[in-house]
């Protein structure tokens, strides 16, 4: 159980960095050229990455491919409506209810197979 929650954790701070990444540019660089906006994101991105990648090797000790897929579309979604809320100032919609339920959904197929014995 340390190994998955080590895993969670890792992932966790992965996808704030890879959040952050992909669209705080949206904001705070929508004036600037693009190509700063992904440089920047590059730089912000390795931090995911050295976060991401040991995440996954020491998941993939106890978790298969797709279970770890899955966890990271969990932890993604767990991650992005805060940030598109809090940071963005998005609305929150129904939508994010819906895709969520349908998370839940590839969650106990994917993990069924485990708990079951």
């Amino acid at each position: 159980m340390r190994t998955i929650a080590t895993t969670v954790l890792l992932l966790s701070l992965s996808n704030v960095f890879m959040t952050f990444a992909w669209y705080a540019h949206l904001k705070e660089l929508s004036h600037k050229p693009w190509l700063v906006a992904a440089l920047l994101s590059w730089g912000i991105a390795l931090f995911e990455y050295l976060l991401q990648v040991p995440a996954n090797r020491i998941g993939f000790t106890v978790l298969s491919v797709a279970q770890l897929k899955i966890l990271q579309e969990v932890i993604t979604l767990s991650v992005f409506v805060p940030f598109a809320w809090l940071y963005l100032k998005e609305p929150i919609k129904l939508d994010y209810l819906w895709a969520g339920l349908c998370i839940l959904g590839a969650v106990y197929f994917i993990f069924r197979s485990r708990w079951a014995g």
